[in-house]
Parts: C-alpha cells; sequence; structure tokens
C-alpha cells in the first residue's frame, strides 16, 4: 500500500489532523478475505525516517526505486510469483509510474487517484475554498512554473502560501507535476481497478472518469456515501465529511474491502 501525499503513515494517519487510519483498517479488512498486505513508511518518515536525512529532499522517481525494493523484500519473504500495488490519492501517481519500470506486478489498484497532472488538481482544490481568493493568481503561477520544471521564489509568495511551495519540496513538486497518470494508465498491461467515493472532496470523479478512458480495460468501481479517507458520509456538508478524518474508530465504508478483494481474487 503506497501512501498518499505529505506526512502519511502507514496507517493512512497524518500529523496534520488525519487520524482515520484507512490502511490499517483496509489491510484489517484483506486480511479477514486471506489477502496479506504490507504497509509503508514513505522514505525519511516515520519508521522509515532513518533512510534519508532530508525527507523533503525525494522524487517520484525515489519513491518508484523503493516500491521495487519492497516488491523484491515481499518476494523474499512470501514467494509470491507477483505482488499487487495499491495506491491510495497521491501513492496512485507512485503505483502508475512504477509499473513502467517494477517487474513481477499482478496489477494495480489506485484507490482516489488523480486522473489529471496533480498541479491541475491542486490548482482546482485551491479554488474551490473562497477563503483562498486573494492567493489564488499567485499559487496558479506557482503551479505553471513547476509544471514547466522551473522553480519558484518561495519569499516572493504570500506567507500562506509559502509552506505549500516551500524550496526544500519544490524538486518533488516539479517531478509530481511532470506526470500525467492518464498517460502513464494508458500504457500499462496489467489488471487495473479504479476505486472512486462518490463524495471525495479531494480527487473528483471526473479524475476516476480519465483513468478508465485512457485504460478502457481497467475496472471502475464508484462507491455511494465514501470520501477520501474511505469513510461514509451521508450528506454533502463539508464539515461532517471532514470529520471522518479524525474518526479511527469509524469503520470504512461498505464496499470498499469488498470490491478491492473481489477484483484481486478474480485476477
Amino acid at each position: 500500500m503506497i501512501p498518499g501525499s505529505g506526512p502519511t503513515d502507514r496507517d493512512g494517519n497524518s500529523p496534520l489532523g488525519v487520524r482515520a487510519a484507512p490502511y490499517r483498517l483496509l489491510a484489517e479488512g484483506l486480511a479477514d478475505r486471506g489477502i496479506g498486505s504490507v504497509r509503508i513508511d514513505k522514505r525519511g518518515l516515520f519508521g522509515s525516517r532513518d533512510a534519508v536525512v532530508d525527507a523533503n529532499a525525494v522524487t517520484i522517481e525515489d519513491y518508484v526505486h523503493d516500491v521495487d525494493a519492497w516488491v523484491e523484500a515481499i518476494r523474499a519473504r512470501t514467494g509470491a510469483r507477483c505482488v499487487w500495488l495499491l495506491g491510495h490519492s497521491e501513492g496512485g501517481l507512485v503505483a502508475l509510474a512504477s509499473a513502467a519500470k517494477v517487474g513481477r506486478l499482478c496489477g494495480l489498484v489506485l484507490v482516489a487517484t488523480a486522473g489529471r497532472p496533480l498541479g491541475t488538481v491542486l490548482k482546482e482544490q485551491l479554488h474551490a475554498n473562497p477563503d483562498n481568493a486573494p492567493l489564488l493568481a499567485a499559487a496558479d503561477h506557482a503551479i505553471d512554473e513547476l509544471s514547466a520544471g522551473r522553480r519558484v521564489d518561495a519569499a516572493s509568495l504570500p506567507p500562506a502560501l509559502a509552506p505549500l511551495f516551500a524550496p526544500p519540496v519544490q524538486d518533488y513538486l516539479i517531478s509530481t507535476f511532470a506526470l500525467d497518470p492518464a498517460v502513464l494508465a494508458a500504457d500499462i498491461p496489467n489488471p487495473i481497478l479504479i476505486v472512486q467515493g462518490e463524495r471525495d472532496l479531494q480527487v473528483a470523479a471526473v479524475d476516476a472518469e480519465r483513468l478508465k478512458q485512457a485504460a478502457p480495460l481497467a475496472t471502475l468501481v464508484a462507491l455511494p456515501n465514501t470520501n477520501h479517507v474511505l469513510k461514509s458520509v451521508g450528506s454533502d456538508e463539508r464539515g461532517e465529511n471532514l470529520a471522518t478524518y479524525a474518526a479511527p474508530d469509524l469503520p470504512l465504508a461498505p464496499g470498499v474491502v469488498k470490491c478491492i478483494a473481489d477484483f484481486v481474487r478474480s485476477n
């Protein structure tokens, strides 16, 4: 299971306020169905904090290298012929980038994964919050520059944007924004499952549909009343949705574990 963006740990939690533990709950649910899984801490973070001096000094290529190493370690430990990659959110982009370079894969499970370049998705997320209106011109310019492979002067940005585009993370952002998930998906011969929650505030249904269009043989499962951290949400009320991000005792939404387990079993 490849974690999403930022300081996301092997359980799917983050010191930035996410305590929903979606990866732990998913691993437990899959184990109940006889499917083993490995959850990882990203290079430089948590249990992997000693892997590098600076956890920000990484790129997508570094994460692809790590995925390759994990696949080899899993096969050596278990004797498995091949290994599935499950990427959540930005982890789905890492899974897509890994598929072309990592051998012995069974297939991919892309959960809440953007189907457009992440610079485009980030713009959409920023524009969705009315409070960001004074920041949008500067944010759009920074995203455009990074998407073109050029670093930006963080000191010239509004203070609220400085952490998002901090100099230590700009190389990672450049490597991320350069990739188009749909283009990557189109070249993957392995089975692909796309899982999209219909109440996801961070990744839209259009992303899942774009991935499906790029890889017509992929299976797309849209889960009703399911949000980005794979919990059930009964309305479009933003506060209710975000409250689930801090609810580890709330189970995963119905259908999450089943659709993944069924797909793995059938392939």
